[in-house]
């Protein structure tokens, strides 16, 4: 998890995540120097349970969890935004798929909810327009890949880190290495979380000019093109 002034909402999405875990589960939080009590309510509450890094400088989202990521050490990782919340059996569902359908990637689908928690959507894949069977050039025009929503294995991080300085996504970058590399995604329609949308989320949809669209797809194509695979 990458947090930033998450103190709102951050202890009701752990709440969710960790009754899921078991005690040798490591879970990892790299904060972006955040200037509310979003440290000090984690510490309070989960002590050496949870794992906090803070940057020493402002470094952004994508940063931030490319430095979380480096620091995994379980087989799984799952990516997690500090302001949703996850449904009971999302561990289950997720480590399930792994095992039975042999993926190396994982997505899922969301509830789109509010900041009052009422369902604005069933499906984040429906509100978002997702086509989920869209290959390697169809996700560099849309990305159908929402990092709150992905796990992958671990074996895939020399890979996909460090992530490129000209993409504009990392969650998008993890699932065209993937494409790139012929990997296994697995997609399951079953929403296994609340996706909060509540107007200050720090990733999530936002509206950007045509040239700034334009600018990150080149810089993301640049990326591809300079994909070397091992």
């Amino acid at each position: 998890m990458a947090t930033y002034n998450g103190a709102q909402f951050v202890i009701r999405q752990l709440d969710s995540v960790l009754k899921q875990l078991n005690e040798d589960d490591q879970v990892i939080i790299v904060d972006d120097r955040s200037s509310d009590r979003t440290l000090e309510l984690i510490k309070d509450k989960y002590g050496h349970r949870v794992e906090v890094h803070v940057n020493e400088q402002n470094l952004g989202a994508i940063k931030s969890f490319e430095k979380a990521i480096s620091l995994a050490k379980g087989e799984i990782v799952f990516l997690c935004d500090q302001d949703d919340i996850w449904e009971e059996n999302k561990v289950e569902v997720v480590l399930n798929a792994f095992r039975n359908q042999n993926a190396d990637l994982i997505v899922h689908d969301a509830y789109v909810v509010d900041g009052r928690l009422e369902v604005l959507d069933p499906s984040w894949n429906h509100y978002n327009a997702n086509n989920t069977n869209q290959k390697l050039w169809g996700n560099l025009t849309k990305n159908a890949f929402t990092g709150a929503m992905m796990a992958f294995r671990k074996e895939l991080i020399p890979s996909i880190l460090p992530f490129p300085k000209s993409i504009e996504m990392h969650d998008q970058w993890i699932a065209l290495v993937c494409m790139l590399e012929n990997r296994n995604i697995i997609h399951i329609n079953q929403p296994l979380m609340k996706y909060v949308r509540h107007g200050g989320n720090v990733t999530g949809i936002k509206k950007r000019k045509l040239t700034e669209q334009l600018k990150g797809r080149i810089g993301t194509f640049i990326a591809i093109l300079n994909y070397k695979k091992d």
